[in-house]
């Protein structure tokens, strides 16, 4: 295959002539695929299900502290639980508040009290012009969150390295600016792993704000693909050597390691923020669904239960991320109009294609019956300014499902550029 802004008119018509007639082919066959979401597979799901056994009447129902999980009490977790994030997260357990199932809600409710009650300083819903950096292409919910409480998405560049700090340097400059979104670990939809350097300029910031906020999303913390997986810097440890012990609340469940629906979602910060955020919730609940984390304590001891565990997912996810990649190499990798990511684990692949063309291929590959993730949805308020980016989800078909997605969507690639060149031939 040839790069097609060097072929001739002629070249190009023909190329375009034949990737009609490949994807109306697949138009044909009535398919119906979905990589829209980064959801696990029922494969993924199976290797927790023997979950359900391991409390009952046969088992018992009280943990490890003689606590009786289906009692009220225990509003920031199990012992096993705090103890398990806490080596999951490079943490001492007394800095965890283990939850429900969604380490998202945590996140909406941290920002609802800093809306209402302030971050150790005046309420931020008393506060105008409020703004939030969004580093793109990013998490679609992350930034509907703070759309949601009438924040400013201001969005921030992404280097190989992470969100560009000098970018991020100036825009603290802001007293307005109340905080960053950041996923450091295989960030969604990039796939990348925030440096070291970046790390440490990070947790150096000095906000005009003081009460500032890194939102650290770990969502992929032991989400390796291989077993040489990427290594990140502790945002904690970084941020006390800076003098910034508050300025991290760092998030993490098990969504994609047990049950997305039904797993653990945990919150961990500084001691003052810990303090601050227990306060409150003794005023939202008698305590989380110990049951649920009493089921994933004995199923998983320890990080190295955690770590054989996840092998399992990568053996089961790799062949998938492998065959969206082999097939974009082939269909792709010679025609000069795309590229994208290749990461070492997480859930996502990031796909650039021409500027003004992410819209069409989406709309393309939706008429051959494979759903994609809106274009435009990895960046604040659902509009990419380039039209360019994709975000590529390969987790939840099978593999043969995968490898036929893979084909509708470099085919439409290709369609859609094409379409483009010849347009005013």
């Amino acid at each position: 295959m040839s790069n097609y802004y060097k072929m001739s008119k002629e070249e190009l018509a023909a190329e375009f002539s034949a990737v009609r007639a490949e994807y109306e082919h697949l138009r044909s066959m009535h398919l119906s695929l979905d990589m829209s979401r980064g959801k696990p597979g029922f494969d993924n799901m199976d290797l927790s299900e023997k979950m359900f056994d391991l409390v009952g009447n046969d088992t018992g129902f009280k943990n490890i502290s003689g606590i009786d999980c289906r009692n009220y009490g225990g509003l920031d977790g199990l012992a096993e639980l705090k103890n398990l994030f806490a080596n999951i997260l490079e943490l001492e357990p007394d800095q965890i508040i283990v939850g429900g199932n969604s380490s998202l809600n945590m996140m909406f409710d941290t920002i609802a009290q800093a809306m209402t009650h302030g971050m150790g300083g005046e309420p931020w819903g008393r506060q105008d012009g409020l703004k939030f950096l969004c580093p793109v292409p990013g998490y679609d919910r992350h930034f509907a969150i703070t759309e949601y409480f009438g924040f400013e998405l201001i969005p921030v560049p992404t280097t190989e390295e992470g969100p560009d700090m000098d970018v991020v340097e100036e825009l603290v400059k802001d007293e307005k600016v109340k905080g960053i979104w950041c996923v450091p670990k295989y960030s969604n939809p990039e796939g990348i792993t925030y440096s070291d350097n970046v790390v440490r300029r990070m947790a150096a910031l000095k906000p005009a704000a003081g009460d500032f906020r890194i939102f650290w999303d770990n969502a992929y913390v032991v989400h390796d693909l291989y077993d040489e997986g990427d290594k990140l810097l502790n945002i904690y440890t970084e941020c006390v050597k800076a003098g910034n012990p508050d300025l991290p609340i760092i998030f993490t469940s098990t969504s994609k390691i047990t049950f997305p629906g039904a797993g653990v979602a945990a919150e961990a910060a500084s001691p003052n923020n810990v303090a601050l955020l227990k306060g409150r919730m003794k005023y939202q609940t008698i305590g989380p669904d110990k049951l649920n984390q009493l089921r994933h304590a004995r199923l998983l001891h320890n990080l190295d239960d955690v770590k054989a565990h996840m092998k399992k997912h990568a053996e089961i996810l790799r062949p998938k991320f492998e065959a969206v990649l082999n097939e974009m190499d082939k269909q792709l990798a010679d025609t000069g109009v795309a590229h994208w990511t290749k990461p070492k684990g997480g859930y996502f692949i990031s796909l650039y294609v021409p500027e003004g063309c992410a819209k069409r291929v989406e709309q393309l590959c939706a008429n051959a019956g494979m759903i994609l993730t809106p274009a435009g949805a990895t960046y604040p308020y659902g509009k990419d300014p380039k039209n360019s980016n994709l975000r590529i989800a390969p987790s939840y078909p099978s593999v043969e499902e995968i490898k036929t997605a893979s084909v509708v969507l470099c085919t439409a690639v290709r369609y859609a550029v094409l379409e483009k060149l010849t347009a005013n031939m």
